[in-house]
């Protein structure tokens, strides 16, 4: 899976560092997980729990079993120019 994440970390304000298993890596802006409505949403307004980021399958996943497709952060993080590396969309 070209677009599976390699290594994930939450950083400063409801950001997550990311990096591709092509090599391709940025800061991805979560915080419009705050304004989502419904029990899965609600735990992300802590912020010690938005922390407890980790890859599941490739997947950016929290303990409430929410989780990121990894196509769609890719394609999130290249419409808004948060990539860099040697694979990264241009």
């Amino acid at each position: 899976m070209p677009n599976e994440v390699v290594q994930i970390a939450a950083v400063g304000h409801y950001c997550i560092a990311v990096c591709f298993q092509d090599g391709a890596s940025g800061l991805h802006d979560c915080s419009s997980l705050l304004r989502e409505e419904g029990p899965m949403a609600i735990p992300f307004r802590d912020p010690d729990f938005f922390a407890k980021v980790r890859l599941e399958d490739g997947a950016p996943t929290w303990p409430n079993g929410y989780d990121m497709c990894p196509d769609w952060l890719r394609m999130e993080m290249e419409a808004g120019g948060e990539l860099s590396g040697p694979l990264a969309a241009e």
